[in-house]
């Protein structure tokens, strides 16, 4: 699973990297990025890429209550073609997910460590995940999710799942592409490689989604 994400990179930066040409409103870099909070995130509106805010923690369109989303923050993608919650977003609302690195916790017999995972060279990518549109009266809620998958090799000594992140020659197949059905966008996401990635723990400050600055990712010593 992912349960909490940064994103430091300046606002130029993101845009060259992910070829947004508008600037983006309201933007602002976080350090400890939590369900309910207003994720950056990518989608192809069919002629260009346009980059906005969704609330992380997906609420289908047929939700009689908000508050489901705080339940759907990951989907599996084992299962994203069967699930009445996702399998409808998989032809249309595919989005990339903004981030720089990802934190999961390591259980020890002294609790559990925080650990900060980054691509090798520290620099920015995407998780794979999925949008929807909420209308309750006049107003609109914009959700989403995070794809999951088993861990590799890597992650698996700290956790048994993982989000799916996009390599970069991916990533425009994934919110661009016309899949013939939702089985083929499945079977997209089942041949993906896994990102290289590297590791360190940092402290237990990380553990409080209100806790936002530079402690949230300093290394720690792991008899610390």
């Amino acid at each position: 699973m992912c349960g909490r994400y940064t994103l430091l990179r300046d606002e130029m930066k993101i845009r060259q990297r992910f070829d947004i040409d508008r600037e983006i409103a309201d933007y602002g870099p976080s350090y400890n990025i939590a369900p309910g909070q207003n994720v950056l995130a990518v989608i192809h509106d069919g002629n260009d890429r346009r980059a906005g805010y969704l609330r992380w923690g997906l609420v289908p369109f047929w939700a009689k209550d908000e508050r489901i989303g705080y339940k759907m923050i990951n989907a599996r993608s084992e299962t994203i073609d069967e699930k009445a919650s996702f399998k409808h977003l998989l032809m249309r609302k595919r989005c990339l997910i903004i981030a720089d690195s990802f934190y999961e916790w390591r259980k020890t017999e002294a609790g559990k460590t925080p650990i900060r995972f980054q691509l090798p060279n520290e620099g920015l990518f995407a998780f794979a995940g999925l949008w929807d549109k909420w209308q309750n009266g006049h107003d609109a809620l914009f959700t989403c999710t995070m794809l999951t998958r088993e861990s590799n090799d890597f992650m698996k000594p700290i956790h048994h799942r993982m989000p799916i992140i996009l390599p970069k020659n991916k990533e425009a197949e994934w919110i661009s592409s016309s899949f013939q059905d939702r089985h083929a966008v499945k079977s997209f996401v089942e041949t993906l490689d896994t990102e290289e990635l590297m590791a360190y723990p940092v402290s237990d400050y990380v553990n409080n989604a209100k806790h936002n600055d530079a402690r949230c990712i300093e290394p720690i010593t792991t008899d610390s």
